[in-house]
């Protein structure tokens, strides 16, 4: 079942989560970020049924997230790539788990990110570009643009 789409919601969240807001979505991108591209290897990691792997896969290359590449001919079998844009998600995909084991599995993960140098696992924070300040509601304000809903335009400042 399809839910109402957001495409057409002024807001960067809502429009994201109408691309990739399904939870297949979310761990089929975490699982190809983990190293896994085939059909069968995203089934058992899942559990998820053949019928719902197949629309979510089909799903992500339709949107760009993932390309299809074929790896076997007879018979015909394809592999499932990021691209550059299901790369971006990463940090998505990260500040996700960080919560996660924060609030939920108490620090328990079966995946964890480890720096390629140091060994140490890593612990991702979100911070401006710009600045490199962290971005944790500290110093911060949101300011609504013109094309915010008017009741966010009547709390929040201007942009």
């Amino acid at each position: 079942m399809r839910h109402k789409s957001f495409e057409e919601m002024p807001c960067a969240i809502a429009q994201t989560l109408d691309q990739v807001g399904e939870w297949w979505s979310l761990l089929i991108i975490r699982d190809a970020l983990h190293g896994l591209t085939r059909f069968d290897e995203f089934q058992q990691s899942m559990g998820i049924s053949p019928n719902s792997l197949t629309r979510r896969l089909n799903d992500l290359c339709d949107r760009g997230l993932l390309e299809r590449r074929r790896y076997q001919e007879r018979p015909p079998r394809d592999e499932y790539v990021l691209t550059a844009r299901g790369r971006d998600l990463q940090p998505v995909i990260e500040a996700l788990g960080a919560w996660g084991r924060k609030h939920v599995t108490r620090k328990k993960a079966a995946v964890r990110l480890r720096d390629d140098v140091t060994g140490a696992e890593v612990e991702p924070v979100l911070v401006d570009r710009r600045t490199g300040r962290r971005v944790d509601g500290k110093g911060f304000h949101y300011a609504a643009t013109r094309v915010a809903h008017p009741v966010k335009k009547s709390r929040l400042p201007r942009a």
